[in-house]
């Protein structure tokens, strides 16, 4: 009993060796490990995982299609309800990132059962199931085991109309370029574990982390988008550099339109940035074309590793203006042009 009230004293950020969607494998050597991996091939698979989409979206008529993601993390902010609450608005995500409406989850559960309390974990399940109410979806059981470090999220099935898919290969030339939350999250999360984030940042940054992508989805979809994803631990550069790999262009960024949490640039400039904000800045180093007043903070910034990100997507220049002003704090961050995967930042 005695260990028990020990560890409750410790923050629940302290079990984690990341924070949040930072603890992805990095994307470098994801790609090396996929590489290996045979691609599944049926006729009514119509996503899988040669472009790297947010989920598998499975045929079940010509009108009706089922999508499929999972989606689990470390400890991101200290209060369990909270943290369930991002980590199932994050999970269910990928399915609004493919045009979808989540139908059910189930819960993925890794806890220290001898290190912290069962009252902890009803706390973080209920904070899951929140989101459930909140998006319109059943989270119904699940899976649990016992891990030194706690890690909590859901696998969502969806459905949504096969011709009506959001992917990584959508994007065409003329495109804006829509997101539709702010960066800097992954900073954010960073200083929360450091015990240095302000009240005012950790509050924006949690609004932000459990704000569904359900709007965000619609707006894409009535705006005519057909490239699409969501913004989680491989940053803006990285999610964007797969879209533009996949859809074969070139985009544009346009640093001072990316909105940002406020305070996460000073943040960035004294040192505070994850490790897995520097390992997407690597990833897609040999892809960037830097603008003259470009600098490394602005970099780190856009490939900051972000938990319960905004989605990406792009459409008509107008029609994405149109997007932009019914989602609060989004904006056109920059465009589309015909190329080959690079991706141009300018100022």
């Amino acid at each position: 009993m005695t260990q028990v009230t020990t560890e409750q004293a410790r923050r629940l950020t302290q079990f984690s060796h990341g924070a949040g969607c930072g603890c992805k494998i990095g994307p470098g050597r994801l790609a090396e490990v996929l590489a290996g991996v045979t691609p599944p091939s049926h006729p009514d698979l119509l996503v899988g995982t040669e472009t790297g989409d947010d989920a598998a979206v499975w045929r079940l008529s010509a009108d009706r299609a089922l999508v499929a993601t999972t989606d689990f993390f470390t400890p991101v902010v200290d209060d369990p309800r909270t943290w369930g609450r991002i980590a199932a608005t994050n999970a269910v995500s990928d399915v609004y990132a493919m045009g979808g409406r989540p139908l059910f989850a189930l819960n993925i559960v890794a806890w220290p059962s001898e290190t912290l309390p069962p009252e902890m974990l009803g706390e973080v399940l209920e904070g899951g199931a929140d989101v459930g109410r909140e998006c319109g979806f059943a989270v119904v059981g699940g899976h649990s085991i016992d891990d030194p470090e706690p890690k909590y999220g859901l696998a969502v099935v969806g459905e949504l109309h096969p011709d009506r898919i959001l992917t990584n290969t959508g994007l065409r030339p003329g495109d804006a370029l829509v997101l539709t939350k702010p960066l800097g999250v992954g900073i954010a999360t960073t200083a929360v574990k450091a015990g240095t984030a302000g009240e005012d940042l950790l509050a924006r940054a949690v609004d932000a982390m459990c704000t569904p992508n359900a709007a965000a989805s619609a707006a894409a979809l009535t705006a005519g988008a057909t490239g699409c994803t969501d913004v989680t631990g491989f940053g803006l550069l990285g999610h964007l550099r797969k879209m533009v790999a996949a859809s074969g262009v070139d985009a544009e960024l346009v640093v001072g339109d990316v909105p940002l949490l406020p305070g996460v640039r000073e943040l960035a400039e004294a040192g505070t940035v994850p490790g897995g904000t520097r390992r997407n800045r690597d990833w897609v180093a040999d892809v960037l074309d830097l603008g003259p007043d470009v600098s490394e903070t602005d970099v780190l910034l856009l490939a900051d590793a972000q938990t319960s990100g905004g989605l990406l997507f792009g459409a008509a220049p107008d029609r994405a203006a149109a997007a932009v002003a019914e989602l609060p704090g989004a904006a056109v961050v920059g465009r589309v042009r015909g190329g080959t995967g690079r991706i141009r930042v300018s100022r």
